[in-house]
């Protein structure tokens, strides 16, 4: 993976205070990116490796799982709408390491209480949520700055290492599962290494012009350009699109190691490796979308992703063997591996709305992640967690639906023009 090394032409005056001293290019800001995005995915991917150890201890059904998962999700509901505007005062660098210290602290907090009592979890998964949603928005408007100084599609590539970091996590769950060692050493020394590595990572983030952040000090008109992007139909249809490829990728992050686990008999050590297979297959997703988008375009990706995702989800939940969970588990996660970032990289297509549009994007998609856990649980209760999933295979299929929306604005504005027939010879035109 090589990124472009074109200098920045910004002066030294136009530059944030944490930017001053240092030479930013886009390619040393890209590889910052990318350590920040796969530091969020190893956060939750360390998490979410043990839950099915916490849900032993803690002896709660997938109903009550699910409600307790659910905190996190209206933690982060609750923060999106904040994301916005407090990146335009900020700057996605200070609000990152703002963003990424909460969501430790709540992850300190889940340490210290995955032996009980529930509410305590349910308070530090609150404050996780509430992190990694103002967090999630930053990272990707500096992915989305990083994308057009570059001049290429690169988004999918920030979130393969997001992917990176969800893998990594997920293979140390595992193996910390084998060897014994509790959820409580295991989250609490995630925190703090993260803690420590986030903020030196956003010190090589684009620097920021100080005229641009002063625009958005004083200008009455940006919370009211916030408020309009809720307005905007392009908008709220591709947040919709994301709601369902976010409900596609975090119910199997929530619920696909406990599927295997209650589903197919198996131990958690190997629910958690099926959870890696998942996050593998969208790592190499990512990874290979790039070239993808640059040659057949945003839907046609986009739409044979939602059927391969579909195609994933019945394997894994109709499948006679561990074979086909195996190979289901990594068609689920190549198949939806490209939809978010490519969805947030639609939202953020104009420069000068894309904080208020990225925010409004993320706000609506983050809604899978406050109805999933609870309604895979409900169902859960009924069906099982196996056959439960099958309600993401219908929601990939609405994604294929909507995956129109994400093409390039410009190209859908002169679709929605009328089209005038060229004058023919001697003819005046009209």
């Amino acid at each position: 993976m090589e990124w472009a090394p074109v200098p920045l032409t910004n002066s030294p005056d136009e530059r944030s205070g944490a930017h001053r001293a240092r030479a930013t290019t886009p390619a040393t800001a890209a590889w910052a990116t990318f350590g920040v995005f796969a530091a969020a995915g190893m956060l939750l991917s360390s998490w979410v490796s043990r839950i099915p150890s916490v849900r032993e201890a803690l002896h709660v059904d997938p109903a009550q799982l699910g409600l307790v998962l659910l905190s996190a999700s209206v933690g982060a509901v609750l923060a999106l709408p904040t994301a916005g505007p407090i990146v335009g005062r900020l700057g996605p660098a200070l609000t990152v390491r703002l963003a990424a210290t909460l969501a430790c602290a709540g992850m300190a907090v889940v340490s210290l209480a995955t032996t009980g009592p529930i509410a305590l979890l349910a308070a530090g998964l609150f404050l996780i949520g509430g992190g990694i949603g103002i967090w999630d928005v930053a990272m990707n408007l500096e992915g989305a700055a990083v994308e057009r100084e570059l001049g290429r599609s690169i988004m999918p590539r920030f979130h393969a290492g997001y992917s990176v970091g969800t893998v990594a996590g997920a293979l140390v769950g595992a193996g910390v599962e084998a060897a014994g060692v509790s959820p409580r050493v295991h989250l609490l020394a995630v925190a703090v290494v993260l803690a420590v590595l986030v903020p030196l990572m956003t010190r090589y983030y684009l620097p920021v012009p100080a005229r641009s952040l002063a625009e958005l000090h004083t200008s009455p008109d940006s919370p009211r350009k916030s408020r309009s992007a809720w307005r905007e139909r392009r908008t709220v249809l591709i947040g919709l699109f994301v709601l369902t490829v976010a409900f596609t990728e975090g119910s199997a992050n929530d619920w696909l190691a406990v599927a295997t686990v209650s589903g197919y008999h198996q131990s958690a050590s190997f629910g958690s490796l099926m959870f890696g297979d998942f996050v593998a297959a969208m790592t190499v997703g990512r990874f290979a979308s790039t070239r993808l988008l640059d040659r057949f375009g945003r839907v046609p990706v986009l739409r044979v992703g939602c059927v391969v995702a579909a195609t994933g989800v019945a394997c894994v939940v109709l499948g006679p063997s561990l074979a086909f969970v195996v190979v289901g588990a990594a068609l689920w996660g190549f198949g939806a591996s490209a939809g978010f970032p490519v969805g947030i990289s639609a939202a953020a297509d104009d420069p000068a709305r894309g904080h208020a549009r990225v925010g409004t994007v993320a706000s609506i998609a983050y809604t899978a992640f406050l109805a999933g856990p609870p309604l895979v649980g409900f169902l859960g209760n009924h069906f099982g967690v196996r056959h439960a999933l099958a309600v993401t295979g219908v929601i990939a299929l609405v994604g294929l639906m909507l995956a129109g929306r994400t093409a390039p604005e410009e190209l859908e504005r002169r679709s929605a023009e009328p089209v005038t027939a060229p004058p023919v010879a001697g003819h005046p035109a009209g």
